[in-house]
């Protein structure tokens, strides 16, 4: 059996938010005990609302936050503790694309040098090597060869997320995370920045986790989707069988709120109502129970299990193969490429 790229077992993200003096300080749940496999070269999408712990997990994942417990596996080796001096050899094959490509470019650096500056931190090539290097990047990302020369603030913003993409591709990593990257543009440059890193994947064996609120996005380009819900996952399967049999009542309630042409068309299910209870204090047994409609008194005294409905679809939710079977789905999945 072929080992998955990345793996996280029972891994936790905590914080300890500020409190008065002799007051104890409460302990917020970011991330509770997540278990994840992501195999090389599949598209991995995570969905959910936010404040839901995506983005943490992501920073936990490439350490810029420190788990709190749990393992972090990368390529069969535990780096959940290795020490910092020691992980550029992990994020030399673990790269990200932030959300807001702005703030994540120095203003002050031109683009060459922006994209420049992993290859240089890894020591490869000669400086002349990565002028070339960069000019090939900008190429492969859409961009024109003498862009290297002008700085962040003069591109758009689809612009500027290509740049974000060329520089997180620079070291050719295994893995990129996807944290949100198409969120903060217009929906047609989000169909060409999504058709690129799909190109991208193809050309490089790119292994993605795509972070994103955009159900109907994560749908064209994942293989498999995890759907988040108060720093757990609650539901796994493939994009298809995700959307023609959700198990889950939250993912259920997240595919009814997607808007539709009609405004007039019948929802299998009604949209969620409520709002997100505070990672400080979750509920408990289902931590979904307070915003469900079928919540029973099994729900508040114990929590479900993430389990194997069949086919490797797992669902955390009691009554999840009765849902499964109830569920009407969605439109066939479409692998067309997104226009």
């Amino acid at each position: 059996m072929t080992t998955p790229l990345l793996q996280l077992r029972d891994l936790n993200k905590h914080f300890r938010l500020p409190a008065p003096l002799f007051t104890p300080r409460p302990l917020l749940r970011a991330i509770d005990g997540v278990d994840l496999d992501l195999m090389a070269g599949e598209t991995l999408g995570l969905v959910g609302e936010s404040g839901c712990g995506k983005s943490t997990l992501a920073r936990t994942v490439i350490r810029l936050h420190e788990p709190t417990s749990g393992q972090i596996l990368f390529d069969g080796e535990d780096v959940s503790s290795v020490p910092e001096r020691e992980l550029k050899g992990l994020r030399r094959r673990v790269q990200m694309i932030f959300q807001d490509p702005y703030a994540s470019l120095n203003p002050r650096m031109s683009v060459a040098d922006l994209i420049a500056e992993p290859l240089e931190i890894a020591k490869i090539g000669t400086p002349a090597e990565r002028r070339k290097k960069v000019a090939d990047l900008l190429d492969r990302v859409g961009l024109p060869r003498d862009a290297g020369a002008r700085f962040a603030h003069e591109f758009s913003g689809g612009q500027r997320q290509r740049l974000g993409i060329a520089r997180a591709i620079a070291l050719e990593p295994d893995l990129v995370i996807c944290d949100e990257p198409i969120s903060a543009l217009d929906v047609s440059v989000q169909a060409q920045v999504v058709n690129m890193l799909e190109d991208l994947q193809a050309d490089l064996g790119l292994t993605y986790l795509f972070i994103t609120h955009d159900l109907s996005m994560v749908r064209h380009i994942s293989d498999r989707i995890g759907v988040m819900y108060l720093g757990k996952i609650v539901e796994l399967a493939t994009s298809a069988e995700l959307y023609h049999r959700p198990s889950h009542p939250y993912t259920q309630a997240l595919l009814a709120s997607i808007p539709v042409p009609d405004p007039e068309a019948a929802r299998p299910n009604a949209p969620m109502v409520g709002e997100i209870p505070s990672p400080i204090d979750i509920p408990s047994g289902c931590r979904f129970r307070t915003r469900c409609p079928l919540a029973k008194p099994i729900c508040a005294e114990a929590e479900p299990p993430l389990e194997d409905i069949g086919g490797g679809h797992l669902s955390a939710c009691h009554f999840a193969s009765e849902l499964a079977q109830e569920s009407t789905g969605a439109q066939p999945h479409n692998q067309e490429r997104t226009s």
